[in-house]
């Protein structure tokens, strides 16, 4: 076995015909008089390898017998494609060793589990084929991420961790000793970017941020990752226009390079295939018409207790729903009030009630994968939003300073990626969408 070439489960292909060797862990074992089938997984993906008596004798045969799941193996044999289905090989094994035995149980058995017991053994679900799927699938949405942005003149800026100031209110930030002085962990990268932006021209950070909000919601991490890119002299219109060229530029790449994947998560791939441009684009006035509308429905048919949907308020989870779910492509909706963004946005000029901003709501139900607009770049009226918002100014000298030397027009958006891989997977939480999820009563493992 150790002159045979050791390959991955992912060069099969290159391999038909020949002896090799595979090296991995058992990740599903059954036996049927003389033969042993051994599904091997490497990492890469998986192989069965069909071990017949007659071909390793009653050594290897028994102690084949005796490997138990996650063991680590090492099996030599053909590598044969399946006559029936094309892209699919086996292994006939002409040899076997136990490199690495499990110390007791393997935790994860194929029965059933509950949620609480995947999430506390979160390290060894990890090897799951459907948690290996999303992961893969998350691998390819980061790479498609760097890619657009890369290939499109922006400059990757990191932006820090510790903060001193809230970027979109106090009310659920993580609080730290920073060497005696009060710091955050970071909410948003954003207001750094937009000083990147006037350095580079178009910039983007890319990183984990953190919020503390008390939400057990199946859209809500207190730890997660976002991209955010920052374009100077970019108006709300551009900013729409770029956020609907990367949603599509990310699921393209998916469906081109994990179909696969998408298949072990039985993803029905025709809704990302209607993800194409052009996006439907509809105001906060008209989105809040098709909420009365569809309140109204509801008390036409009988339910009471329905009132209209009051002009002003944010948009919560079942609201977008409503929303999303007319349209197979994801929604934009443009020019909230003011009052419901963060101090930053600019007012739209034909209506100071509101902000030149704009969610981007994934269909099917996932809600708000990006949101962004244009930032408000008058010195004055940024002053006074500072103020407004109760904000301390000393934590903003530098944010006030970009508008102070150089201001101009600015806009940019963040997107959230593990919403982003729950809505591309069609996954009911995001907690399976990070290897290591943070949520509101999970620290561990």
């Amino acid at each position: 076995m150790q002159d045979l070439p050791v390959i991955a489960t992912s060069d099969l292909s290159a391999h038909v015909g020949r002896t090799v060797t595979l090296r991995g862990w058992l990740y599903h074992k059954r036996s049927s008089g003389k033969l042993h089938f051994i599904e091997l997984r490497d990492g890469f993906g998986t192989v069965q390898c069909v071990m017949a008596k007659g071909d390793v004798g009653d050594d290897v045969f028994s102690a084949a017998d005796k490997v138990t799941q996650e063991s680590v193996i090492e099996v030599s044999g053909e590598v044969k494609a399946h006559p029936k289905r094309a892209g699919v090989f086996e292994v006939a094994a002409s040899g076997f060793r136990l490199l690495g035995p499990t110390v007791g149980e393997y935790p994860i058995s194929p029965k059933e589990h509950g949620t609480d017991f995947l999430m506390d053994h979160r390290h060894l679900w990890l090897r799951s084929r459907r948690q290996h799927a999303i992961l893969r699938v998350r691998h390819t949405i980061i790479q498609a991420i760097r890619d657009f942005f890369d290939g499109r003149g922006f400059t990757l800026v990191d932006a820090p961790i510790f903060t001193p100031n809230a970027c979109e209110g106090t009310s659920t930030l993580f609080e730290t000793d920073y060497h005696g002085d009060k710091a955050y962990l970071t909410q948003s990268g954003q207001l750094y970017m937009e000083a990147a932006a006037a350095a580079f021209g178009k910039a983007y950070c890319f990183g984990p941020t953190f919020r503390a909000e008390k939400s057990k919601t199946r859209r809500h991490l207190a730890e997660f990752w976002m991209v955010e890119p920052e374009v100077a002299f970019m108006d709300l219109d551009g900013d729409m226009d770029l956020a609907e060229d990367f949603l599509c530029f990310i699921v393209e790449r998916v469906l081109e390079r994990r179909r696969p994947e998408l298949a072990v998560l039985e993803r029905d791939v025709g809704k990302l295939e209607a993800v194409k441009k052009p996006f439907p684009r509809i105001r906060y006035d008209e989105a809040v018409a098709l909420l009365n509308e569809a309140r109204a429905e509801k008390r036409k048919a009988g339910e009471s207790g329905v009132p209209d949907f009051p002009w002003g308020e944010d948009l919560g989870g079942e609201d977008e729903t409503i929303l999303s779910s007319r349209y197979d492509r994801p929604l934009m909706i443009h020019r909230y009030p003011a009052g419901v963004k963060a101090f930053y946005m600019k007012r739209d000029p034909a209506d100071a009630r509101l902000a030149l901003c704009v969610d981007v709501l994934a269909p099917e139900g996932y809600g708000e994968v990006i949101g962004g607009g244009q930032r408000e770049d008058d010195l004055a009226t940024l002053e006074r939003a500072i103020e407004t918002h109760r904000l301390p100014p000393e934590a903003f000298r530098w944010y006030l300073d970009l508008r102070r030397y150089g201001t101009s027009p600015h806009a940019g958006f963040g997107l959230g990626v593990e919403r982003s891989v729950a809505w591309i997977c069609g996954l009911p939480h995001v907690r399976e969408t990070i290897p290591f999820p943070r949520m509101l009563n999970r620290l561990a493992p």
